[in-house]
């Protein structure tokens, strides 16, 4: 059993369109390189260049930001299911 990441809308031109691939990796480091592996420029839109997350991502496992675990250093197992979400900003304070 793989694991399950589910791609966001504005990174789907990255992958064919899909909006979920299934890969093997042992953490999340390990998934995006996978991701990478697999199509090419979603590293650079996920992490800096120091190999951390960038401040607008964020990724989930199992509906945990990876932030509050371990980072990219977050384990994985088969069955996880991970989801990245850019974050959001702009638009008017609600009133």
């Amino acid at each position: 059993m793989s694991i399950r990441v589910n791609i966001p809308s504005p990174l789907r031109s990255l992958t064919g369109g899909a909006a979920e691939v299934q890969l093997e990796a042992a953490d999340v480091a390990s998934l995006i390189s996978a991701l990478e592996d697999r199509h090419r420029g979603l590293r650079e839109r996920l992490l800096g260049a120091d190999g951390q997350l960038r401040n607008y991502v964020r990724i989930f496992v199992n509906d945990e930001d990876v932030r509050f675990l371990e980072g990219v250093g977050t384990s994985l197992r088969p069955g996880d299911n991970v989801a990245i979400v850019p974050a959001v900003a702009g638009g008017s304070p609600v009133q």
